[in-house]
C-alpha cells in the first residue's frame, strides 16, 4: 500500500523540529513502530534535508515543502522541496570543520538519494529509506 503526505512549513529554524515531528507521526500512524530503525532514519533524513533548506535556501523564499511516502515494501521516501536552483553537493570536510557533514550523513543512512529539478520552481532533494528490521 502506498501512503503519502506533504505539508509546507515556514523557512525558519523551528520548522526543522516540526518537520521531524510530523514525519514521525505520519509514519507511526501508517504502522511504523517507534523502535523501527527505518522510522528513525526517516526522521534523521528529514531533519538534515530541512536544515539544508533553512540554512541555504533562497533568501526570499518564505516556505518549503516536505513530503513523506510510505511504500508497500516498508521503505519510505522523504522529499524536501524549495525554490532554489543550486543542487546540494557533498563537501570535503576536515576533522576540525564544524559544518558540511549533512549530505554525508544522508548518503550513509539512505539507500539512495538525489535531486529532481522542478524547472523554474526549484528542486526536490529526496532520500529513500530501505525497510529495516530491529536488531
Amino acid at each position: 500500500m502506498l501512503r503519502r503526505n506533504s505539508f509546507r512549513l515556514p523557512r525558519h529554524p523551528a520548522s526543522v523540529g516540526l518537520a521531524r515531528h510530523r514525519v514521525r507521526d505520519h509514519l507511526a500512524d501508517w504502522g511504523h513502530a517507534p523502535d523501527d530503525p527505518a522510522l528513525a532514519h526517516a526522521v534523521l533524513l528529514v531533519s538534515e534535508l530541512a536544515t539544508n533548506v533553512v540554512r541555504h535556501g533562497p533568501l526570499l523564499e518564505r516556505e518549503f515543502e516536505v513530503a513523506v511516502t510510505a511504500l508497500g515494501d516498508g521503505s519510505c521516501l522523504i522529499e524536501v522541496s524549495d525554490e532554489g536552483q543550486l543542487e546540494p553537493r557533498l563537501r570535503i570536510v576536515g576533522d576540525a570543520d564544524e559544518a558540511g557533514r549533512g549530505l554525508h550523513l544522508v548518503e550513509s543512512v539512505s539507500a539512495a538519494w538525489g535531486v529532481w529539478s522542478r524547472g523554474r520552481h526549484g528542486k526536490t532533494v529526496w532520500a529513500l529509506v530501505a525497510p529495516l528490521t530491529a536488531e
